[in-house]
């Protein structure tokens, strides 16, 4: 199981987002608990890379690091357009 650690700066982003979108997103950081490596890479070129991002509710995109040795995911964006 993985640990999830939250940027300053993506709290404030989760802070902002709006309250239809806290479950999904809820969600999504149970789901990283278990599955860090379910999302898409963040970069397509290098698809190994260990940042990626996850989408969530109908709109929303969480970027993260998954970093194995620590077994930790670091969430560090929270998008809700």
């Amino acid at each position: 199981m993985y640990q999830v650690t939250l940027d300053p700066l993506t709290e404030e982003q989760i802070a902002a987002i709006p309250v239809e979108a806290l479950r999904p997103l809820a969600e999504l950081l149970t789901l990283l608990e278990i599955a860090p490596w379910s999302g898409q890479p963040y970069n397509s070129a290098n698809p190994k890379a260990n940042m990626l991002t996850h989408a969530f509710g109908e709109r929303g995109l969480a970027t993260y690091v998954v970093l194995d040795d620590q077994h930790e995911v670091y969430l560090i964006r929270v998008e809700w357009p």
